[in-house]
């Protein structure tokens, strides 16, 4: 069988048996819908980057844990969905961090010449006013086709949870763009 035709079970299965050039198959084949979607999550491209090669790293390292029976994509985008949630958990707590220290010239020096786009917080955007679950079930439905049992598969929530969660991302959306005041809270 040709390599392009491969299910991502099979290249799996290849991995496994010794074949590392398989795991370059997977690669090709979602690194840029990893890359959309960390990037709709963390939006900036060198924190979206770093995310992805940790997910693609840890995907490798742990293939022997992947089930057969459930869905590769599915288990790729969770790893790499909480990629993300750590990247930005991190983030918080270093924008937090020198928020405190805002008023210490040499510390202040340093987080200007980072400018905005590394500045968590100063740069708001329309997807910024999304929980994380929010932003993930939002970017799954509308760029993968998701439907509510597949996103609830890949957050580990019940199906139920999922529609909710895309009802409230879609209403905070409309609601942005009607000019409407929306609560910033992420929950």
């Amino acid at each position: 069988m040709n390599d392009k035709h491969m299910s991502d079970r099979d290249l799996v299965q290849a991995c496994l048996s010794g074949k590392v050039d398989a795991y370059q198959k997977i690669m090709e084949r979602y690194s840029g819908k990893a890359m959309a979607l960390a990037l709709n999550m963390l939006r900036h491209r060198e924190d979206a980057e770093d995310v992805c090669q940790e997910a693609f790293v840890k995907v490798f390292n742990n293939l022997d844990r992947y089930d057969p029976q459930q869905d590769f994509k599915n288990w790729f985008y969770t790893v790499l969905y909480r990629r993300c949630l750590d990247h930005m958990r991190k983030r918080k707590r270093f924008y937090s961090f020198m928020v405190k220290f805002r008023n210490e010239p040499d510390l202040e020096a340093a987080l200007m010449r980072q400018g905005p786009a590394r500045n968590p917080g100063l740069d708001p955007r329309l997807l910024e006013v999304l929980s994380p679950r929010e932003k993930m079930t939002l970017i799954l439905w509308a760029n993968e086709g998701y439907t509510g049992e597949e996103i609830a598969s890949v957050l580990r929530c019940s199906p139920s949870t999922a529609r909710v969660n895309l009802y409230k991302a879609r209403k905070k959306l409309k609601a942005m763009l009607e000019g409407e005041d929306v609560a910033l809270q992420n929950g």
